[in-house]
């Protein structure tokens, strides 16, 4: 029993130091071996590898991944315009030199985004400074954004990271500029309002005034129809009256008197004041006493 217990003792401390030798790599991570604060190799390649037991040789891992800046909160930059605008970005980058990555900010992630953000601070504002409102919303945006990505990247190949990309999410006026310029649209928009308006009536008193003499002329020649159709129709039917009272006299005057008396006598209360023996009566009368 008493040889037991070292045998044990013995064989943990040997597993335990061969567990100190063995280490994975991910495939997501790089591996820098240290040898007494040196560094000794970069492992990039996923596996299973060995090393010597601390305090000889130890193992650091660092991301291998790409990573994410995205600002919290807008920067400000002054265009060729004099005017201020905000811009939101964000950064996509890698660590692809571990050893100059170690050198240059510790390994230290933080560090790294903050000697990013600078640099791209700095791109930004030499771009912007050059370029106008306009250019930096839609007419020059992708050749501002290269040109970005390109500085950031030189200068971060430093540091041992490679900027794969730089996106501008928003580009947008300064607060105290919106005011202005919102004040400004809307002016120009009104002006461009009250000048269609006027644009508009004028063309409105234009298209009334052509209707209205349409109107007239239509009228007019419709009348000037009517009358004549109307006095070909009396023409006809007077030669037709003519014609039916050439035929007989006697009716012809008696229908003629008949139409008298209805045009004379309305109500019962008309009165005339007439000779009773006079000729406008002479139907009256019987036909024996016509000719007296």
């Amino acid at each position: 029993m008493n040889k037991i217990v070292p045998l044990l003792i013995a064989a943990v401390v040997a597993l335990v130091a061969l567990m100190s030798t063995v280490f994975v790599v991910d495939q997501r991570q790089f591996a820098v071996v240290y040898a007494l604060g040196e560094i000794r190799q970069v492992l990039d390649k996923p596996g299973l590898y060995f090393k010597l037991p601390p305090p000889f040789q130890n193992v650091v891992y660092y991301d291998k991944r790409i990573l994410t800046i995205d600002t919290a909160e807008s920067d400000r930059f002054i265009t060729s315009e004099k005017l201020n605008v905000m811009i939101d970005t964000f950064v996509k980058w890698r660590i692809v030199d571990p050893p100059a990555f170690i050198r240059s900010v510790s390994g230290s992630e933080q560090v790294a985004v903050d000697r990013i953000n600078r640099s791209l601070r700095d791109a930004l504002n030499n771009e912007v400074a050059r370029r106008t409102v306009a250019d930096m919303i839609s007419g020059e945006r992708d050749k501002v954004v290269e040109n970005v990505r390109a500085k950031v990247d030189e200068d971060s190949r430093q540091i041992g990271a490679e900027i794969i990309d730089v996106r501008l999410k928003r580009v947008d006026f300064a607060p105290e500029v919106s005011e202005r310029v919102f004040a400004r649209m809307e002016s120009e928009r009104k002006q461009v309002a009250n000048e269609r308006r006027a644009t508009g009536s004028a063309e409105s008193e234009k298209i009334r005034a052509d209707a209205d003499r349409q109107r007239e002329v239509i009228l007019a020649e419709a009348y000037r129809d009517a009358q004549r159709i109307k006095g070909e129709g009396d023409a006809k039917s007077a030669g037709l009256f003519a014609a039916a009272f050439g035929q007989n006299p006697e009716f012809a005057s008696f229908y003629r008197s008949l139409e008298a008396y209805r045009a004379s006598f309305h109500s019962r209360t008309d009165l005339m004041v007439v000779d009773p023996s006079s000729e406008f009566f002479r139907f009256f009368k019987a036909p024996g006493e016509r000719s007296r």
